[in-house]
């Protein structure tokens, strides 16, 4: 594993404990909160895909976004 890919995945480990310990309170909680409904309501609409894995890629796309700079 590269540097860059240990620091993505520092990222998202400490980014995942934060949000779970600040809960609400946490600035990256609600948007992806907003993403998972969002692509829950997509897994609802498309065919192809089921609400659960709506929800779940919602979510990633989501948390994507915070973590990546």
């Amino acid at each position: 594993m590269s540097n860059r890919d240990e620091d993505l995945v520092g990222r998202a480990r400490g980014e995942i404990t934060a949000m779970a310990k600040q809960g609400m309170g946490h600035p990256s909680t609600k948007p992806v909160l907003i993403g998972a409904g969002i692509g829950a309501v997509a897994g609802a609409l498309l065919p192809v895909i089921t609400l659960p894995a709506g929800l779940a890629i919602g979510a990633g796309i989501a948390f994507w976004q915070r973590i990546k700079r």
